[in-house]
């Protein structure tokens, strides 16, 4: 039995990464105005910040290291359930894809070379296959990773902006 590469677990890596740039471009977006906003604040603050730009500065800091913190433990918990595993599968149908083509080089009847042949396509699909859930569990760990790094900037961009408008 052969395997379609039109099925649509190829295509879902592609959406997986799609995803992704979304999301780094708003956390960016979000960053951008958060970081104008902190600015401005402190350059009013001067050296006498009162108690409350005291408190958001204190905000800042702890917030990064938070979100770093969770951010680095989901992409360790992704990667170590998922990531192992699939670099071996993926290297070892390549391997078989290698090995595969190779009998079919060598092959001395055209029977012989029909056999090779789909057994070649056989071991290219899996190793496709393969590559196309390496590319998705590897945007899945740099989906766990930006997840809390996104949720507060975005979080902190709209807070912020409510307090510069009030």
């Amino acid at each position: 039995m052969t395997r379609q590469l039109s099925s649509p677990r190829f295509f879902n890596p592609l959406m997986l990464w799609i995803d992704v740039a979304l999301k780094t471009q708003e956390m960016l977006l979000s960053s951008g105005s958060v970081i104008q906003i902190r600015t401005e604040r402190m350059a009013r603050a001067g050296l006498t910040p009162n108690e409350v730009d005291l408190a958001e500065f204190q905000l800042m800091s702890h917030e990064k290291l938070a979100a770093v913190s969770e951010s680095s433990v989901a992409m360790a918990n992704q990667l170590h359930t998922t990531q192992f595993a699939l670099v071996n599968r993926a290297v070892k149908h390549w391997l078989g894809s290698g090995v595969a083509l190779f009998s079919l080089a060598t092959s001395t009847t055209p029977t012989q070379a029909l056999s090779h042949a789909e057994a070649f396509n056989s071991a290219s699909t899996r190793s496709a296959e393969a590559l196309s859930q390496l590319s998705s569990a590897s945007a899945r760990i740099v989906q766990r990773g930006l997840k809390p790094i996104h949720a507060k900037a975005t979080s902190n961009a709209r807070r912020l902006a409510k307090i510069e408008s009030a």
